[in-house]
C-alpha cells in the first residue's frame, strides 16, 4: 500500500480525533446554535463530495458511453447505497443522533454505547467513499487524480472535526471523564480507515464495478445526510443556522474539489 493511500485513509480519521480533542479545551457542552451550524456544515460537505467526487466520476467512468448506458451504473449503485444503509439502519440497534430513544437495544445498554453504534453507522459510508475514491485514483480508469482523491479525504476530515466534537462533548456532559469522552469520540472514526481498506481490496479485484461502487458510496453518504444530519439540524429554533452551515460546507467542498481535483 503506497504512502498516498495510507495518508488518504488516515486523514479523515485524524479529523475525528482532532474534533474529539476539543473536549479538553471546552468547559461546557456546545450550544444548540453551534451544533446546528456544524451539522449543516457536515451535511453540505457530504452532499458536495457525493456529487463531485463520486457521482460525476461514476458517470464518466465508461469512455464514450451515452444515454442509459452512461447513467445506469450510477443510478443502480446510488439506489443500492441507499438500500444498504437503510438495511443496516433497521437491523442494527442504535441511538439516532440528537435523540434519547433507543431503537432495538436492551435496556442495560448505556446511552454511550447506543450513541457509539449510531456514529459507527454514520462513519461507515464515509470510509467506503474514501476507499473507492482512492481505488479509483489507483486504477487510473475513473478520471480521479491523486490530488482529487486526497481532496476528497481532506473534505471528509473537515466535516469529521465538528462530528468528533458533537460526540465527545455530550459524552463529557453526561459525566464521563474528558479522556474517556475523547477516546470514544476518536474511536467512533476508526471504522473509516477499516472500511476504506476493505473497499480498496474489493475494487482492486473487481475494477469493472468501479462506477457502481462510486455511486454506492454516494448513496450511502446521502442517506446519512437525509436520515440523520438534516432532521437533527433543521428543527426549530435556529433552523436557519443549518441552512447557512450547509451552504458554507457545500461551497467549500465544491471549490476544493474543482480547484484542487
Amino acid at each position: 500500500m503506497t504512502y498516498d493511500i495510507i495518508l488518504g485513509l488516515l486523514i479523515p480519521f485524524l479529523g475525528t480525533v482532532f474534533g474529539s480533542a476539543l473536549v479538553f479545551f471546552m468547559k461546557h457542552d456546545m450550544s444548540l446554535q453551534v451544533r446546528k451550524t456544524l451539522l449543516g456544515f457536515a451535511s453540505g460537505v457530504m452532499v458536495a463530495a457525493s456529487v463531485w467526487s463520486l457521482l460525476l466520476p461514476s458517470l464518466d467512468f465508461i469512455p464514450g458511453a451515452e444515454g442509459l448506458a452512461r447513467v445506469a451504473p450510477a443510478a443502480i449503485g446510488f439506489l443500492a447505497g441507499i438500500g444498504f444503509l437503510l438495511l443496516v439502519d433497521n437491523l442494527t440497534p442504535h441511538l439516532h443522533l440528537g435523540t434519547t430513544t433507543p431503537e432495538g437495544l436492551p435496556s442495560h445498554f448505556s446511552r454511550t454505547a447506543m450513541l457509539s453504534l449510531a456514529v459507527t453507522i454514520h462513519n461507515l459510508p464515509e470510509g467506503m467513499a474514501v476507499g473507492v475514491v482512492l481505488a479509483g485514483a489507483m486504477s487510473g480508469d475513473a478520471e480521479i487524480s491523486a490530488a482529487g482523491a486526497l481532496t476528497m479525504c481532506a473534505g471528509i476530515a473537515i466535516q469529521n472535526i465538528p462530528e468528533g466534537a458533537i460526540i465527545s462533548m455530550p459524552m463529557r456532559a453526561e459525566g464521563n471523564s474528558r479522556l474517556r469522552s475523547f477516546l470514544i469520540g476518536s474511536l467512533s472514526g476508526a471504522v473509516e480507515p477499516l472500511g476504506g481498506i476493505a473497499v480498496i481490496m474489493l475494487t482492486a479485484l473487481l475494477t469493472p464495478v468501479m462506477p457502481y461502487m462510486l455511486a454506492f458510496a454516494a448513496g450511502s453518504m446521502i442517506y446519512v445526510v437525509v436520515e440523520e444530519l438534516i432532521p437533527e439540524a433543521s428543527g426549530e429554533p435556529h433552523s436557519n443556522l443549518n441552512t447557512i452551515g450547509f451552504a458554507v460546507g457545500f461551497t467549500l467542498m465544491m471549490v476544493l474539489d474543482v480547484v484542487l481535483g
